[in-house]
């Protein structure tokens, strides 16, 4: 079970998506819910600011920084209540907004925010979800700005790999997983991954993931799609209230791959999706 799950708090127009997300788990799973609000700007960096020749930032600057998050983590604690959760927690950090949330990652057990696409992008720093699955120790849940209170997961759909970043995500999502109706494994093209997987693609997977009481379908495509657009499709098809995959990737060049799933599967999961590294 989950037990603190960690919200991003930005007053963006995201905000209301991923919020019912994380208060519909946090009522299921009996969790304290807390957002997280950052300034931008740590302590350390408005020293360094206003000791060197880089632009100064002034006490009210900074203040107004502090009072704007402020009122937007008060908003927070008022839409947690419109959505039945009773002492919401709110934490402002001044740091910047991934830095923050993956130093209050720390203490939760999910890190819940919003897709990486143009609406996010308008209060939220580029590539946040990537690095708070590769950079942090917790499970993240990108929720689409679309969603609008469907069960979490109902049917789930895994896309498993054979990979450890996948057997990852499959081991951090089982909280989840233990409240889906089904939980479709799936797989895409299994015959160029032979060399990870047993003498029937899926198969062990799906025996492990019964012996922990789960229902589960194992569906594999054949297709000259990308992994991506096959996951994404089979989401649709069996209508799946929740995605998972594993996430790897090279901080250093910002190269991205998913547990073999194109970016275009964390800008545009048609459900929440959980990536863990």
């Amino acid at each position: 079970m989950f037990k603190t799950i960690l919200v991003h708090v930005d007053g963006g127009p995201c905000q209301e998506s991923r919020l019912r997300a994380a208060a519909l788990l946090a009522g299921a799973h009996g969790a304290h819910l807390v957002g997280s609000g950052a300034t931008g700007l740590s302590m350390a960096s408005y020293a360094v600011l206003n000791g060197s020749m880089a632009m100064p930032v002034s006490n009210r600057e900074f203040q107004d920084l502090r009072d704007a998050v402020a009122t937007q983590l008060d908003d927070f604690v008022a839409q947690a209540e419109r959505l039945g959760i009773q002492g919401a927690e709110a934490r402002m950090v001044e740091d910047a907004d991934r830095d923050g949330l993956l130093l209050q990652a720390r203490y939760a057990d999910l890190v819940v925010v919003s897709q990486d696409n143009g609406r996010a992008r308008a209060t939220t720093e580029r590539g946040l979800p990537q690095y708070l699955a590769l950079h942090g120790v917790r499970p993240v849940l990108v929720v689409p700005d679309s969603y609008h209170g469907k069960p979490i997961p109902g049917d789930a759909l895994v896309g498993w790999d054979g990979s450890m970043p996948a057997q990852r995500a499959i081991n951090a999502a089982l909280p989840l997983l233990a409240q889906a109706g089904t939980v479709h494994l799936a797989l895409v093209n299994p015959d160029l991954q032979s060399g990870l997987h047993g003498d029937e693609p899926g198969a062990d997977m799906a025996h492990y993931l019964a012996r922990h009481g789960l229902k589960v379908d194992v569906a594999v495509a054949h297709t000259r799609a990308t992994e991506g657009e096959a996951l994404m499709d089979m989401a649709r098809d069996c209508h799946a209230g929740l995605m998972v995959t594993g996430a790897f990737g090279h901080s250093r060049y910002r190269e991205w791959i998913l547990g073999g799933v194109t970016r275009d599967v964390l800008d545009h999961a048609p459900a929440p999706l959980l990536i863990a590294h």
